[in-house]
Formats: structure tokens, C-alpha cells, sequence
């Protein structure tokens, strides 16, 4: 009778899948040729009573290698780059009869062809390239080497073994997981995939662990303060866990385009047991509305100790996510926001606004978006995989959009090559090409079925693309590196490019374009504080000598930050009458009762004016979006700003509306200073001001920075925070 047989792996060599950094078998200790001879004691040849890995903050192996900031007792080293170790043995090392060498092993199933079971050789020079140990020092019983790691190396955590030959076989030290290693990608070594050049730019992009989040509107752009904690306790091991969650081979973990790939689909939880569910519904009821975070540290830890999907995230919250874990593993990276950003269903490069014959939109037709803006990352990166050029910034987007290959992904694809309408090129480049650069077409959906296209602005959609700038907190503009500037001769040859491999296509309208009006409409909006009133001001230029009569509306709709309406507050019509060659204003006042009561996360309103000429059947349309001012939280401190000293940081809120809000959050988080914390007050009544003290003891010296944030039922995107420069101690 025959036994049941055990599982097996399909394909050439039953071996499972090699996919999880914390999965682990041991590699025996002895591994022996035959049968010992009977007197020979093992324990006789050379034998390892010792390793030492100087891995404290301030040995040369992390100050050399830039990771004296990561909150962590063990050895992590930069890939391609040499760094230290010291062997002890029973006896002096003698090179002519003893030998041994490093071994360094990654997963369960380690196999030296797919780089999870490194052997590194005792070699009498290191080689630019490739694994390597060479002996400095051989002093009494102790051995110091010098290791090379290969500039293409598994990016993940290593178990480290020493093995010693004998005439009998392999000895090999047991495991210990003190000497577990951590490798990450180089941005200082030239032959790594991810270097960049730039000393300046390495602190920015890799070493900075807080950050700026620009969005708001194109006409009002806001920022707020992000922190990344790529360095905080715990964060990478929850970043190597995200790729095990992923069941990404290991083999792969050592290229940025597949670790940026993997991270772009599993921030989002949106088909793989991801980082963070997205919520755009206003209702967050079983989780923390995604304007309450302050950064990423709460959010990766979560993730990892749950081994669930934190709940809930938008778009500049999945950037931030992201941003950690590029910058964390290595991978230089920033937040890139763009305004005006397309969200085009069929990627044909026209976001298509549908109106009905009275000049109103039509929401039945009209299903292409216009965000406000959107937060994407970019990572710097070689691209092997496409003609030289096009390597350098890529677009990686973590926000689930669109699917990509079967999951919700974005990238990367080349900036360079959505620039230059090269969009034939992976991943993703037709869909980032259209978020940049699509036409905004309003169309008459006419009564009888025909469509007539009233105009077409060409420069509306990717009207600024911004990211932190280098060394400070103020804005930088990128639009550049996206597109030529509108109406240049590159530009219209990009646009043509992207035709040729088959983005764009015709318009899907009948009839022609309506030649230009003579009347000239626009309207823009008072700076508006919330919980008051403000005006919307209306002009129409009559640039002909008739004399014409408008008849005009204005909408006011509630609406996401992602450009889809929640509700109308304001409906109003208007005639006028317009002289030859005259120039008239119509004012409409919009009262805090009207907006107060459905307001949004974000407080966007969004105004839509459009305007019939009655002589001429032209009609004119406008949109516009108002950001409006919210108050902010304020961060005091007292005590002395030094590292290992008591500071008391005091968080102070007053309600500046005449309602009360109810369950009301304040979160405070300061990276090298605190630990996120956050405090909850049932309910803060008008004009009160509530306070929160807690006490710090920074370990980080330097620049740093204290972030607040407020959410409560009915109000949300309350910011704060404070720059300090936290002093060394003085040393005794």
C-alpha cells in the first residue's frame, strides 16, 4: 500500500516560493563529509567564540553608511558600500592552514543562484561590484574584515554565519540573532540603481523624516507638516513586512522597479490586504478620518501588530505612507501634488463636461472628474528596462485610481517620458500623461441627441505641479518636468506623440467648434473664512458694438476634494442686460447658514457660473473652487529644547464657531521627540478653548518639528505646528 504524498511545488525543482524576509530555516552547524575518525575532536580546529558587528549609533559602520538615525539595535548597512566586523576564535588565525568565510542568508528556502544564500569569500583585494571580505587586523585571537557587499543585493534583513572548513567538513556557528543584518539600497554608491549625486538632494529625499503636503486649490494652495518616521522604532521591520504581505519573491527585492511597484499596490488596501483602506464618503465612523493623521508611524505600525488594514486613508495619505517606505528602504523619493489633476476614465485625454441646454451641468453625462489636486510620489531610479533616458524621477501612485495588470497600482513610469508624450513606455504612462495634460471640453448635449462643442481650454487640467522644496519648508514648482509650457512648439509635438501610440483620440462630438464670443464672462470668490459670509462677484465684457441680454445662474455645490459634488447650497439666477462695449459686475452673497450645516473633510466649495447670450445662443461657462480658512491649532513649549531634557508641550484649541463640536480628537506627534499620542473631549462648546498638556524628551538633536491635528463631527482639517531646534547635550 502506497503512502499519501505530501505536497509538491509545481514547475522544474520542487522548491516553494522564497517569499517572506521574516520565514527563516536555520543552516545545520555541521556538515560533515562522512564519518568523524574516532579521537579527532572538531572542537580542536579553529572555532568561532565571537562576532562583533559595531553597530551602535556611533560606530563608523552607521555613520558611514547614513543609518545612525534608525532606531535600531542591530546592524544595518547600505548596499555596495564596505563595512566592519571582528571574528573571535579559539586560537590565532592562521590564513595558511585555517579557513573560513561569512555566509549571509535571507528567507526560508536560501539558494545561492537567486541571491537569498550569499557565501562571502576571503579575498586579498575587495572588487568594485562584488561580495567580499578582506582581512585588516589579525591580532592574538581576533580577525577584522572588512565586507563588500554586491551594489545589486537583496534589500532586506540577513542572518550572518561564520563557516570554518575542517578535513571533515563544514563547522558553523549557530544562529544568532544579534548579528542579524539589515541591507538597504545606496543612494551614495554609483552602482546602485537608486544613486543620486547630489549630496544635498540624499539629505532631502532619503535622510529627511519630516515632510510638506501641499493641497488646497490652484488660486489658495495650503500645506501642511508630514511625518515620515522612516528612522521610528519598528518602521522598517513593518515596511520588510509589507512586502512578505505582498508574497513578493526575494529574488526581486533587490530592484527599485519592482519593491516601488509591489509598494504602490499595497498601501492601498484595495484588492490585497493593504496598508490603508481609502475612504472618499465622508463617514469614518470605524476609523480615524484620513485629515486626522500626522503621519505614517501610527499607521505602518498599526498595520504590522494588527496584520489588518488601517482604516482611513486619501490621496496625500497614501503619498505619505509611501514616502516612508521608499525613503526607509533606501529609495530617494518625494510628494509631488498636482493641481487640477485629470481623473479620466477611458484615458482619451479629454475630460468631457456634458451640459444641458439651459447651461447646466449634466451629471447624468458628465462622468470624467477634475480633482482639486492629487498627491503622487515620485522615486528616483535608473530604468534598465527602457531606452536611455528615461531613468531618473518616476511617477509611483499609491492612491487606487485605476487598475493596472489586475491590481490597483500606478507606476512607475518615467517623468521624461510623460513629458515627452513617450507614454508607450511601462507602467502606467498614458494614465499619468492624462492627469498632467488633458483637454477640459465643455459640450450641449442637445435636446435631439446631437452634441456641440461649446469651448475647449486646453491649459486648465495639471495647472501646477509642486513638491517640498530642498532644504526648507516652501514650494518648489516641477510643472516643467512634466510638460512644456502650453503653446510651445514641444508641446503640441508631445501632444502628437502621445497621439501617435494612441492616448488621444478624436473628439466624440458632432458639429464644429463655436467660433469665440463677443462677450467675455468671469467671477471670483471672496476669501472666505468659515462660519461667514462672503460674496461671489460676476463680470461680463460686452468687446461689440450690439447691445446683448444674459441670462445667467450660479451653482454652489459641497464637493470633494476629488471634484464629485456631495450637494447643491446655492442656486441663483440673474438677468442682465449688457450695453455695447460695456463692462458690468453682479454680486452674489453666500451666507455660512447655506454651507455650514454639509460640509465636507475638507471644505471645498465648488462654484459653477454659466451664462446664455440670448441673441446669439452662446453660452459661457466657468468653474471655480474655494478653499475655506480654518482656524489652527497652537503647540507651545517650556523647558530647555536639549537632547534628554524635559520639555512640556502645551496644545491649545478654541472653537471659533457658534455650534458646539462634539467628539472632538487633537493628535500630537513630534519624530525624535514623542510618540504619536492623541487625546479625546467630548465636545468643545463656541469660543471655548480646550488645552492638552504632555511631556517630551527628544533624542534626536537638531531641526525638528512638532505636529498637531483636530477632527470632530463637524469639523476637520485643523492643523498645527512648531519648528524647534533641539540642542546636543553638553557633553560632562
Amino acid at each position: 500500500m502506497s503512502e499519501t504524498p505530501t505536497t509538491t511545488f509545481g514547475g522544474r525543482r520542487a522548491i516553494p516560493p522564497n517569499n517572506s524576509n521574516a520565514a527563516e530555516d536555520n543552516l545545520p552547524t555541521e556538515e560533515l563529509q562522512g564519518l568523524v575518525p574516532r579521537g579527532v575532536n572538531l572542537q580542536d580546529y579553529l572555532n568561532v567564540t565571537g562576532v562583533h558587528l559595531f553597530k551602535e549609533k556611533w560606530d563608523t559602520n552607521k555613520i558611514d553608511h547614513h543609518t545612525d538615525k534608525y532606531d535600531n539595535n542591530k546592524l544595518i548597512v547600505r548596499r555596495g558600500q564596505s563595512f566592519y566586523i571582528q571574528i573571535d576564535f579559539n586560537r590565532p588565525y592562521d590564513p595558511r592552514k585555517d579557513h573560513f568565510r561569512v555566509e549571509y542568508v535571507i528567507g526560508r528556502y536560501p539558494q545561492e543562484n537567486k541571491g537569498t544564500y550569499i557565501p562571502v569569500p576571503i579575498v586579498s583585494e575587495l572588487q568594485s561590484g562584488k561580495w567580499g571580505a578582506k582581512v585588516l587586523m589579525s591580532e592574538d585571537r581576533s580577525v577584522r574584515l572588512s565586507i563588500q557587499s554586491s551594489p545589486e543585493c537583496i534589500v532586506g534583513k540577513f542572518r550572518m554565519y561564520v563557516a570554518v572548513w575542517t578535513p571533515y567538513g563544514i563547522l558553523r556557528t549557530r544562529r544568532d540573532p544579534e548579528t542579524d543584518t539589515y541591507i538597504l539600497f545606496n543612494p551614495w554608491c554609483e552602482e546602485d540603481a537608486v544613486y543620486l549625486d547630489d549630496e544635498k538632494e540624499r539629505q532631502e529625499y532619503v535622510l529627511n523624516d519630516i515632510g510638506v503636503i501641499f493641497y488646497g486649490d490652484f488660486n489658495d494652495i495650503k500645506s501642511r507638516s508630514w511625518s515620515y518616521g522612516q528612522f521610528e522604532d519598528g518602521i522598517l521591520d513593518a515596511c520588510l513586512y509589507v512586502m512578505d504581505k505582498a508574497k513578493m519573491d526575494l529574488s526581486g527585492r533587490g530592484n527599485p522597479i519592482k519593491v516601488s511597484r509591489v509598494g504602490s499596490a499595497m498601501v492601498n488596501a484595495k484588492d490585497d490586504e493593504g496598508v490603508l483602506i481609502g475612504s472618499w464618503d465622508n463617514i469614518y465612523a470605524y476609523g480615524v478620518p484620513p485629515s486626522a493623521w500626522t503621519g505614517s508611524v501610527d499607521i505602518l505600525l498599526e498595520y504590522k501588530s494588527s496584520e489588518n488594514p488601517v482604516r482611513y486613508g486619501q490621496c496625500w495619505v497614501f503619498a505619505g505612507v509611501f514616502n516612508t517606505f521608499l525613503r526607509c528602504l533606501g529609495i530617494p523619493a518625494r510628494i509631488v501634488t498636482n493641481y487640477f489633476s485629470a481623473h479620466d476614465n477611458d484615458a482619451n485625454l479629454q475630460m468631457d463636461i456634458f451640459l444641458e441646454e439651459d447651461g447646466s451641468v449634466s451629471s447624468k453625462l458628465t462622468k470624467d472628474s477634475v480633482w482639486n489636486y492629487h498627491c503622487w510620489n515620485e522615486a528616483w531610479m535608473t530604468r534598465p528596462d527602457l531606452p536611455v533616458g528615461f531613468g531618473g524621477w518616476q511617477v509611483v501612485d499609491s492612491t487606487p485610481q485605476e487598475n493596472s495588470d489586475g491590481m490597483y497600482r500606478c507606476g512607475p513610469a518615467s517623468v521624461q517620458a510623460v513629458k515627452h508624450g513617450h507614454i508607450c513606455f511601462q507602467f502606467d504612462a498614458p494614465f499619468v500623461f492624462a492627469e498632467v495634460n488633458s483637454d477640459l471640453i465643455y459640450i450641449t448635449a442637445k435636446k435631439n441627441g446631437s452634441h456641440v462643442v461649446e469651448t475647449v481650454d486646453t491649459t486648465h487640467i495639471g495647472k501646477l505641479i509642486v513638491t517640498k522644496q530642498i532644504g526648507g519648508d516652501g514650494i518648489q514648482d516641477i510643472t516643467d518636468t512634466y510638460k512644456f509650457q502650453e503653446g510651445q512648439e514641444e508641446e503640441r509635438l508631445a501632444l502628437e506623440t502621445a497621439l501617435m501610440y494612441g492616448a488621444k483620440k478624436a473628439l466624440n462630438t458632432e458639429g464644429i467648434v463655436k467660433s469665440r464670443s463677443d462677450v467675455d464672462m468671469n467671477f471670483e470668490i471672496e476669501n472666505a473664512v468659515l462660519g461667514k459670509d462672503f460674496k461671489v462677484t460676476i463680470t461680463f465684457q460686452n468687446n461689440s458694438s450690439n447691445r446683448y441680454t444674459i441670462s445667467a445662474y450660479l451653482s454652489g455645490n459641497i464637493t470633494f476634494y476629488t471634484g464629485v459634488a456631495k450637494t447643491e447650497f446655492k442656486n441663483e439666477a440673474f438677468n442682465m442686460t449688457l450695453e455695447p462695449l460695456s463692462f458690468k459686475k453682479e454680486e452674489v452673497l453666500i451666507r455660512a447658514g447655506e454651507y455650514m450645516g454639509q460640509l465636507l473633510e475638507q471644505a471645498f466649495l465648488h462654484f459653477f457660473v454659466t451664462a446664455r447670450v440670448n441673441e446669439s445662443k452662446d453660452v459661457l461657462a466657468k468653474q471655480k473652487s474655494a478653499v475655506l480658512t480654518i482656524p489652527k491649532v497652537i503647540i507651545k513649549v517650556q523647558g530647555a529644547a536639549i537632547v534628554g531634557s524635559d520639555m512640556i508641550v502645551t496644545v491649545e484649541f478654541t472653537n471659533p464657531l457658534k455650534e458646539t463640536l462634539k467628539n472632538v480628537w487633537i493628535y500630537l506627534d513630534g519624530p525624535g521627540m514623542m510618540r504619536p499620542k492623541r487625546k479625546m473631549f467630548p465636545e468643545i462648546r463656541p469660543n471655548s478653548t480646550v488645552q492638552w498638556e504632555e511631556v517630551c524628551r527628544p533624542w534626536v538633536s537638531g531641526p525638528r518639528k512638532l505636529i498637531a491635528s483636530m477632527t470632530s463631527d463637524s469639523l476637520r482639517h485643523v492643523y498645527g505646528e512648531l519648528n524647534l531646534q533641539i540642542q546636543r547635550r553638553p557633553s560632562m
